[in-house]
């Protein structure tokens, strides 16, 4: 008996899955689906139509008064005809996937209004477009979502949290809910369900750990400071003097009406009572920034254009008192930066006219940024570039700050979120980051110029900056000046030339230049510098010659009339990897475009030495613009039989036929391995012998396949 009930118990589980996804599959939007479906509960009812009547013997109907014998089979037979019935199925699918897309144009126009809602700031009507959304559709998992961002808004956090709850029903991999579900339950200071929260977007998307660790330290950050509120409060409650103190003054600088030097006086002794995270928790529990920042005399010293002495020593006092309330305290970081009329006021502090004002915002914005966390908050409430044109003004000063601003310039640069604001508003930021060039090098803090030189050619290396920068002529015509002003005193600005080289070496990558001219004037002043006996000097010039000398003939023969074919000779024999690297792209340019050129490497080299040793270089970059060379000087006459000695044909051949990873290499032996046979028929019989040409027919159809 008990085994028949267990198979009656488990039939009946299995029917009720079974119903259950059968009654999905009907509400599905897929209309061939709905269909399946349908089909599938009209056979389950049929059959167990067909069950009953095997057990009971007979189809029963029962009423009030008796039970009837089984009927015979009625007239309408269009009830049992499957094309009908399937017709009337599809029918019916038709209309409920109608039904379903009428609701969703309706459910989407209604998502629309709200979202327009909660962009001006209206999150109420939101939430009453998303409800009446939800009465369209109700398993749209973006309504529950954006209701949840609403609730959130307004505080509701329990609300926001039910309606995650039903996005994740409607999708459990849903990203948008669990972080909205981490969000709320940080607010009701849940903080390992919040952890909880974010982690579980890991699972679901393990690329998005860099997102999900600034989560997870943000709710570190606001543990930590429940934490510490805690701990201030049993101070204070204990009696602490300091922590009494903290208290009754912030009561006393509430006061109305007093002057700005009583309101000084009270913020320097209470900046001296910031001893600890104790104080400066007290400080923020007792609404000290609104005390401050709310204070009506003391936001007319702050906003006044033209500041007396007085106005001046309050703005002092108060940036010292940020300074000693955020020392170590990220929380109170926060809460500073994030206030709107603080984002505003500390760009400007930076570049006021006022000297104490700039030192002390500059030390303050330096004490935030030393952290991950204070870095983002600049870069997220402040303004970049009123923040980039003030960190820029200290280039003139030649102390401590201007490296001090540049340094908080460069540790901002390093971060991808202001990497990422710069990529989309450099039109915007480049009259800024050109005036870095036109500091004079003999006035401006030489460390500081070259650290900002620094971030220009880091930035410079991403394509899409490089590109915004190598299509302002203001920004070429800047680096050219620059460039000769360092000329003139070069030992002295040794490091600073060398910095621009790199910039410049970066922009020569994009083609086109700023503009011919611009290649050639650049051209003829690294031609200048390879005058230089400094080894670094030397070969960025190099470089960047490298790079113009493609640029135009003009720019090729001035080359060659100052003699770069032999100062490149030079470099290959006494220079290291890099500079040989740029020396041999240069001697190719140069054979490749001018016989002279050509003529003089022969004179310079007469039996190849240095060409042969580089053709055995494992540096393919190296080996390729050797073979290169060497073909080009194959058009000078008695070149070619000079060589009948060598194993030349070998060594190219090797070249041609090998697994190179650029098929520069393989190209350029083989057109060098032509102009050779050319211009000596003795080496096409070597090559003959080596079985050369099918080597190389084999080689170039690789090549023009890949």
């Amino acid at each position: 008996m008990a085994d028949d009930q267990d198979k009656d118990l488990q039939r009946f589980l299995k029917n009720v899955d079974e119903i259950a996804n059968l009654i999905q599959e009907m509400n599905s939007d897929d209309l061939a689906v709905q269909q399946k479906a349908f089909v599938e509960t009209e056979k389950r009812l049929l059959h167990m139509k067909e069950e009953e009547e095997e057990e009971d013997g007979c189809r029963t109907a029962l009423n009030k008064t008796m039970i009837s014998p089984p009927q015979a089979p009625t007239e309408n037979t269009d009830e049992l005809n499957p094309e009908a019935f399937l017709a009337s199925v599809e029918k019916d699918a038709k209309e409920r996937a109608k039904r379903r897309r009428e609701s969703r144009a309706l459910a989407d126009a209604l998502k629309e209004q709200g979202n327009e809602a909660f962009g001006k700031g209206d999150y109420d009507t939101a939430v009453l477009r998303y409800s009446e959304g939800l009465e369209k559709l109700k398993d749209m998992k973006v309504l529950y979502t954006n209701r949840a961002q609403a609730y959130i808004k307004l505080g509701d956090y329990q609300k926001a949290l039910a309606d995650c709850d039903w996005a994740l029903r409607c999708d459990d991999k849903c990203i948008k809910a669990y972080f909205l579900m981490g969000k709320a339950h940080l607010a009701l200071k849940n903080y390992s369900t919040s952890r909880e929260c974010y982690q579980k977007i890991l699972e679901i998307n393990s690329k998005l750990q860099t997102q999900v660790k600034g989560y997870l330290h943000q709710v570190d950050l606001r543990e930590k400071a429940d934490l510490q509120e805690k701990e201030a409060h049993e101070h204070l409650d204990s009696g602490r003097n300091t922590a009494v103190s903290t208290k009754n003054l912030l009561v006393t600088l509430s006061k109305p009406g007093q002057t700005p030097l009583f309101y000084a006086g009270g913020i320097e002794i209470l900046t001296e009572m910031m001893q600890g995270c104790t104080e400066q928790t007290l400080f923020r529990t007792h609404n000290g920034f609104s005390v401050i920042s709310d204070n009506e005399v003391l936001r007319r010293c702050f906003f006044v254009a033209e500041k007396d002495a007085i106005e001046e020593t309050a703005c002092v006092s108060v940036l010292k008192l940020w300074q000693a309330v955020c020392s170590g305290n990220e929380e109170n970081q926060r809460l500073l930066v994030s206030r709107q009329e603080w984002a505003r006021l500390l760009p400007s502090f930076l570049a006021s006219r006022i000297l104490v004002i700039r030192q002390q915002s500059l030390a303050l914005l330096l004490q935030i940024a030393q952290t991950g966390n204070g870095r983002d908050l600049i870069i997220s409430h402040l303004d970049l570039t009123q923040l980039l044109e003030a960190l820029v003004s200290f280039l003139d000063f030649p102390d401590k700050k201007a490296t001090n601003a540049t340094r908080l310039l460069t540790e901002l640069a390093l971060e991808d979120r202001l990497q990422g604001w710069l990529r989309v508003n450099l039109p915007g930021v480049l009259p800024a980051l050109t005036s870095i060039l036109k500091h004079d090098p003999r006035t401006a803090n030489p460390t500081a110029l070259c650290q900002c030189l620094t971030i220009l050619g880091n930035l410079s290396a991403e394509p899409a900056t490089r590109r915004h920068m190598a299509a302002c002529e203001e920004f070429g015509d800047a680096c050219l000046g620059l460039l000769a002003k360092c000329e003139e005193g070069e030992s002295r600005f040794r490091e600073v030339t060398y910095m621009l080289l790199g910039l410049m070496m970066n922009l020569c990558l994009q083609i086109p230049y700023v503009s011919e001219s611009w290649a050639t004037e650049v051209s003829t002043q690294c031609l200048s510098l390879l005058k230089s006996q400094d080894g670094g000097i030397l070969t960025r010039a190099a470089g960047v010659l490298s790079r113009t000398l493609p640029s135009s003939l003009k720019v090729t023969e001035a080359a060659l009339r100052a003699g770069v074919v032999k100062k490149m000779i030079k470099f290959l024999k006494t220079g290291g990897p890099t500079a040989s690297h740029y020396a041999i792209k240069i001697l190719a340019i140069c054979t490749n475009t001018c016989h002279s050129a050509r003529e003089e490497l022969v004179r310079l080299d007469k039996h190849f030495n240095i060409l042969l040793q580089l053709l055995n270089s494992e540096d393919e970059v190296l080996a390729g613009n050797a073979a290169l060379c060497l073909g080009n000087c194959m058009e000078v006459p008695q070149v070619a039989t000079s060589l009948l000695q060598t194993d030349l044909v070998q060594v190219l051949l090797k070249l041609a036929g090998g697994n190179a990873e650029k098929t520069a290499v393989q190209l350029n032996a083989g057109i060098a391995l032509g102009k050779l046979c050319t211009a000596e028929p003795r080496f096409a019989t070597q090559l003959r012998e080596l079985h050369g040409i099918e080597i190389l027919s084999s080689t170039m159809k690789y090549i023009s396949n890949s």
